[in-house]
């Protein structure tokens, strides 16, 4: 399914029935077929305020995600549509639709706040949806966001301290995407001058002065999607067609409707094809397909459970089935690297015990190297860096001239970083994954220094992307030369290996020659002597005839010759 997906129309993932959120098998095992990494786009808002619309762009179809109110209202909670990426080929689109949230007749607000915590902790990209302009009322739909604190948990055992900092929030929140809809005010601020649909989001998103209840009850909503969601984009759509004809806007081509809203539309698709981010996990670890299937059962079991979802447990939960697999491939691995290099029967078992060593300790000592540096490396920034969280805590940056002074410390805390020795392999890595933790405090201290000018803003945002680039450029160049010369030391140690076994087996060869020699050599002295033996027994078998024979023809010759005893002839 990473090249052929076969989702004509979308599926329920997340059933919201009766106060109880079930998953439905038959989207998962869709998700589990997906190999590639997924980019999922989430869009939530009330009811009929035209999300389907927008997701069904996002798929390249007319309608697919019901855009009726009438059409599956018994079915609320979130449906799935899995596309491929128009524009990146090696990623799978990953499009969630909320349904029905705030309908006071289908539903109830307690299971509507859920089904708005996992569309945050499943997607990388956050849609939030509303009609018009955003006043009193919108602020107050956006009750769920202030709700997330008391929904989802960053880590396993945290204390009473954790939702103080939103570190924690941002490492795994996605971007945030805000759409309004029919939009007829113009954007102008006091002066007359024009602004963007961002910078009108920003001016929202700020805090109104003053501390009466119903300040803060304003106030609430923005300041946690400013301090939780690390990007903000806002699109602002006009009305498509007269409102008599809205609900014919399946049907209807573009050129039937408003061009100003089907160029609008367009952008808000461009967008979100080039900008959305792979989901990923703290480390910048990328979800697949089966990965998200993980985290849809995870986060659901611990609501279905009573408890809260736990960014940290479905990472061990991750964890704990990528360990089993990645058992499985080190088996296979080794299964491999042994019969590429081993020839059974060996000769001898330290012969074997060599080659399992060989195979074996050279994966261990790599990884425990790459953990050791990272250790090493994470203790050194925690250590290098605390003065400096501390004081972004305490607002010392959060002044006119504060982000020019919070570059030039971080400048200097960096130099000193890199300056320290024996960091190990995984100094540039752990660097920049720390770095990017801290991008959006960052740029929230870029946002508030009131000293910058528009331009010199944008002129620093593009040098800070700049630098990313170029760290990230060098962190790749990095990590390519570690492969090659894990390469070129596994070739170098397999050689020297086969080297070691080439002289064993000449030295055992010689050894078994020399064996064979001195066998030989005995054999042929134990052979000889009896062939002696054998040879003086029969010389002695042929004495008597041939004494015999000598005396008849002495005593022919001369019969005074003396006779010469046996014995004495024997002895001679």
């Amino acid at each position: 399914m990473a090249s052929d997906i076969q989702m004509p129309g979308p599926v329920c993932l997340i059933e919201n029935t009766n106060t109880q959120l079930v998953v439905n098998p038959e989207a998962l095992k869709i998700l589990s077929a997906i190999t590639q990494p997924v980019v999922v786009v989430a869009i939530v808002g009330l009811y009929r305020t035209g999300k389907s619309y927008l997701m069904n762009k996002l798929a390249g179809q007319k309608n697919g995600f019901s855009m009726s109110s009438k059409v599956q209202s018994h079915t609320k909670g979130i449906w799935m549509w899995c596309v491929h990426h128009p524009e990146k080929p090696n990623y799978t689109l990953v499009l969630l639709d909320t349904k029905g949230l705030g309908d006071e007749e289908k539903g109830d607000n307690q299971n509507d706040s859920w089904i708005f915590a996992l569309a945050i902790l499943l997607s990388s990209t956050f849609v939030y949806n509303s009609m018009g302009a955003i006043n009193q009322q919108v602020m107050d739909e956006l009750h769920y966001v202030t709700e997330l604190t008391d929904k989802i948990r960053a880590k396993s055992s945290p204390d009473a301290n954790e939702f103080d900092d939103s570190a924690d929030f941002v490492s795994f929140f996605p971007d945030f995407v805000c759409t309004l809809r029919d939009f007829s005010l113009e954007f102008e601020v006091l002066g007359g001058q024009p602004i963007s649909a961002d910078e009108y989001l920003q001016n929202l998103l700020k805090l109104k002065q003053g501390t009466s209840s119903k300040d803060n009850k304003f106030n609430l909503p923005g300041l946690c999607i400013r301090k939780f969601f690390p990007k903000k984009k806002c699109f602002i759509f006009d009305q498509p067609t007269h409102r008599k004809k809205l609900g014919q806007l399946e049907t209807m081509h573009d050129d039937e409707l408003d061009p100003k809203f089907v160029q609008q539309a367009a952008d808000f698709c461009s967008y979100i094809f080039t900008n959305s981010k792979v989901k990923s996990l703290s480390g910048g670890i990328q979800v697949n397909g089966p990965w998200l299937e993980t985290l849809v059962l995870t986060y659901v079991d611990a609501i279905s459970s009573g408890d809260l979802p736990c960014v940290e447990n479905a990472i061990l939960a991750l964890a704990q089935i990528e360990n089993s697999a990645a058992v499985q491939k080190a088996i296979a691995h080794y299964d491999q690297q042994m019969g590429e290099k081993v020839e059974l029967p060996t000769e001898t078992l330290q012969e074997l015990l060599d080659l399992h060593t060989a195979t074996k300790r050279r994966n261990d000592f790599y990884k425990e190297n790459m953990e050791a540096s990272s250790n090493c490396c994470s203790a050194l920034l925690k250590d290098i860096f605390h003065s400096l969280e501390d004081d972004i805590k305490q607002g010392v940056y959060s002044k006119p001239g504060g982000y020019r002074l919070l570059m030039k410390t971080m400048h200097k805390l960096k130099k000193r970083y890199l300056q320290e020795p024996r960091k190990g392999i995984q100094s540039e890595e752990v660097l920049q994954t720390y770095l990017r933790s801290k991008e959006s405090e960052i740029d929230a201290i870029l946002q508030t220094d009131q000293t910058l000018t528009k331009r010199e803003k944008l002129n620093e945002v593009q040098r800070v992307k700049a630098e990313s680039a170029e760290a990230a450029a060098k962190m790749l160049e990095e990590m390519q030369k570690k492969n090659e010369q894990m390469m070129e030391e596994e070739e170098k140690s397999y050689q020297e290996h086969v080297k070691q076994l080439t002289e064993k087996m000449e030295q055992e060869r010689a050894q078994l020659m020399a064996e064979q020699e001195r066998a030989l050599a005995l054999k042929l002295q134990v052979f000889n002597g009896i062939t002696l033996r054998f040879l003086f027994f029969c010389f002695l078998s042929t004495l008597p005839d041939l004494f015999v024979g000598l005396l008849e023809h002495e005593n022919q010759k001369d019969l005074a010759c003396p006779v010469i005893p046996f014995d004495l002839y024997l002895s001679a």
